[in-house]
């Protein structure tokens, strides 16, 4: 990669601004808690698995500088700053992923010395970043061997190294396949209202040397129906037990398309991103973002002042419309009820002990 999205420089977190992008390459340093919040919130940093280290990383930033020898009182804190950094956004498993192996650390410390526990916590972030990084190299080691030489593959907003610690996902699947010599396009749709698309996904592959064409969202039945696509390969920001994926807005579209053209259509994701809580994908809390998203595209007003605006910033594709999900433990084919069932059910509870349970997608004013 000729970037890095985030990394630990020994106090504080650096991370690429990504609402700069394309126009420019700007490096943030979060120095406490409330910086990587509002990264998280703002979408400086995004993509789940980015999400989950800066939110690993921010959690240990709380408490950092706190001077107290009293464990209880520590602990007091960290429970608090944990909370915090858990309400950031609602939809990425990855967040919570995060959230509960700091608080891990925390349960199973069994010393008296906060210096100690301070050091325990910043290990776990560490490792929870380079963890990030062999899932992708394995994500993409998998998922290269379902792509062919002179493959013209389609992926809605970004799932590459801008959305990892790694080389990205979906990204991650491309990136591994050209390595090994196959000559692969990419189409990338431009991922409408905040153009994750337009301005992250083409800027990466371009910068990564990889041949890209732009279209717009609406396009992409009719690029379909022309035969100019093969293939279709997403992320996911959070996995029900039965398959269902959440994942940006219009995924869910495109994987609809996808079927109707017989494409097959892949998600890529980690399984830090699984929540095996979830039953099903319509127990999966959408976030709904300011309409000003919307209403103020391309900054300038795009929409009659005062008209309601309903912002949703992600879909959830059914199950059935997944032809294959790729993880770094391989390549899981339908009925995902038992294929997934491998990756155990680590991930639940953290919706509830974060209090978020409910996001429920309601309309709001822009």
């Amino acid at each position: 990669m000729r970037f890095r999205t985030l990394a630990w420089k020994g106090n504080y977190l650096e991370l690429i601004d990504q609402t700069l992008l394309p126009g420019k390459a700007v490096y943030l340093k979060c120095r406490n808690a409330e910086d990587a919040w509002k990264a998280i919130r703002t979408m400086k940093v995004r993509g789940a698995p980015a999400i989950g280290v800066a939110a690993a990383f921010g959690v240990y930033l709380g408490v950092m500088r706190l001077r107290t020898e009293d464990i209880r009182k520590f602990r007091s804190e960290f429970a608090k700053t944990a909370k915090y950094m858990a309400s950031a956004r609602p939809t990425a498993r990855n967040l919570f992923s995060a959230v509960e192996a700091m608080e891990e650390v925390v349960k199973s410390f069994n010393g008296r010395s906060t210096e100690l526990l301070k050091k325990a916590l910043l290990k776990k972030a560490v490792e929870f970043a380079k963890q990030d990084e062999e899932l992708c190299r394995a994500i993409g080691r998998h998922g290269a061997k379902l792509f062919k030489s002179g493959d013209c593959v389609l992926t809605h907003c970004n799932a590459g190294a801008l959305a990892t610690a790694g080389m990205g996902t979906a990204l991650s699947v491309i990136y591994s396949a050209r390595r090994a010599g196959k000559k692969i396009e990419m189409i990338a749709s431009e991922t409408r209202p905040f153009l994750q698309g337009a301005r992250l996904t083409a800027w990466e592959l371009k910068e990564n040397g990889v041949p890209v064409t732009l279209i717009c969202d609406s396009m992409v039945g009719s690029v379909m129906r022309a035969g100019r696509i093969n293939r279709v390969i997403v992320g996911a920001d959070r996995i029900a037990a039965n398959g269902d994926t959440a994942n940006k807005i219009g995924t869910y579209q495109v994987a609809e398309l996808a079927r109707i053209h017989k494409i097959p259509f892949y998600v890529a994701a980690p399984s830090t991103t699984f929540d095996f809580s979830l039953k099903t994908g319509k127990e999966i809390p959408i976030e709904v973002r300011d309409g000003k998203e919307v209403y103020q595209a391309f900054s300038r007003p795009t929409a009659p002042k005062g008209v309601r605006i309903f912002n949703p910033a992600f879909d959830v594709t059914p199950a059935h419309l997944i032809t294959a999900i790729i993880t770094e433990k391989g390549v899981s084919r339908p009925p995902y009820q038992k294929s997934l069932a491998r990756f155990g059910r680590a991930a639940s509870g953290g919706l509830k002990r974060s209090g978020l349970a409910s996001g429920r997608a309601r309309l709001r004013r822009g």
